[in-house]
């Protein structure tokens, strides 16, 4: 058994050099978030189990923590966009085997040159620096901001989630990969759309299609995988697995629904955010998608409401440079998708909730009317 050391860094070259020594001496690691407060921080500590801290004064320890096993070389939490965060436990080979399958795939004439930018806490911006730490990657460290200036100083590959993608020329690398929410519907040829989540090491799924060694099933419209970059277990419970077509009991269920055609996969979204209203289903981003093309709308969210009627009503929260879009929104989810994805509440807000890496946060939308 080992301890989980807890890195209170930054991203930046400090804590490349914090994860080089995990590596070297294999000690188990987290990363904390770097904008939580004081409570905050304590209650991501209790779930990680952390039983060390290092931070700018040198390393503390933390009697309260809980040891991990040999094989665990990373404790994360799970987004928690649609529910409770979990700790998951990913081995030493699951992240050898991400940062090299990743790095197979991406790879032009030479190696990657990757610009970080995104928060290490989640697994996106973890994986950019583990490239570098378990294959031929290199990092450039510059004002994560500052994502264009990234190719002048010799980046060639970057990761992003939608907002930094719509705000950023990235014309000047040669790859990047779009995680997070759903991605806009037109993208630049060297933008790859990518599907993963912390339990499977980061994405293994790039535009539609899976990565080499993985397996992707779609089980009962649940989309299942099986992968040697797959989490070991969480913290506080065994790792869920299904069977699979091929009648093996080790695939992992993702929580995500979707289907596969001819090999390329299609995701519709988290099971438990369906909406189910007079019998008709409808996946809120897909009706998100088709509202976000109405003209005026800078931003909308999706969610289902208890309805004594049609058992759930849709209701859609939009950011709108107008409040005068109902009309134009009702027939533009009527035209795409069916009279039953028109929303019966429309409400306009200042902001939709969202993580950091640009995921909804849906338990809070309700919050707002």
């Amino acid at each position: 058994m080992r301890t989980l050391l807890a890195l209170d860094v930054a991203l930046g070259p400090e804590l490349e050099r914090a994860l080089r020594r995990c590596v070297e001496v294999g000690d188990a690691f987290c990363v904390l978030d770097q904008r939580l407060s004081p409570q905050a921080r304590e209650e991501e500590l209790d779930r990680l189990g952390a039983t060390a801290i290092l931070d700018a004064a040198g390393r503390h320890e933390r009697p309260s923590g809980r040891l991990v096993d040999d094989e665990i070389g990373l404790v994360m939490l799970t987004s928690g966009s649609s529910g409770t965060p979990k700790a998951a436990e990913l081995s030493w080979d699951a992240l050898r085997a991400s940062a090299e399958l990743t790095q197979s795939t991406l790879r032009g004439d030479a190696p990657p040159t990757w610009y970080p930018c995104l928060p290490a806490n989640h697994i996106g911006g973890l994986a950019v620096v583990l490239r570098a730490l378990f294959s031929d990657a290199s990092l450039v460290w510059g004002d994560g901001d500052d994502i264009e200036r990234g190719p002048r100083e010799g980046a060639t590959h970057v990761a992003l989630v939608r907002t930094q993608l719509a705000r950023c020329d990235v014309s000047g690398y040669y790859r990047v990969l779009l995680g997070g929410a759903r991605p806009p519907g037109d993208l630049a040829d060297n933008v790859v759309t990518t599907w993963g989540m912390t339990e499977t090491g980061s994405g293994v799924v790039y535009d539609g299609f899976a990565l080499p060694g993985v397996d992707v099933a779609a089980v009962d419209g649940e989309l299942c995988v099986r992968t040697p970059t797959l989490f070991r277990s969480y913290r506080t419970s065994p790792r869920p697995l299904t069977r699979g077509p091929d009648g093996r009991d080790d695939w992992f269920p993702t929580g995500d629904a979707g289907s596969i055609t001819d090999g390329r996969v299609t995701v519709r979204g988290r099971l438990g955010i369906v909406i189910n209203t007079g019998g008709e289903k409808i996946w809120p981003e897909d009706l998100e998608a088709v509202l976000a093309t109405v003209e005026g709308v800078l931003d909308v969210a999706v969610t289902g409401v208890d309805d004594p009627e049609w058992g759930q009503r849709v209701v859609a929260l939009v950011v709108a440079n107008e409040t005068k879009l109902d009309d134009a929104l009702r027939a533009e989810a009527n035209d795409r998708l069916g009279p039953w994805a028109k929303p019966k509440d429309i409400h306009y807000v200042v902001a939709i909730p969202r993580t950091r890496n640009g995921k909804i946060r849906r338990l809070e939308l309700t919050k707002l009317f």
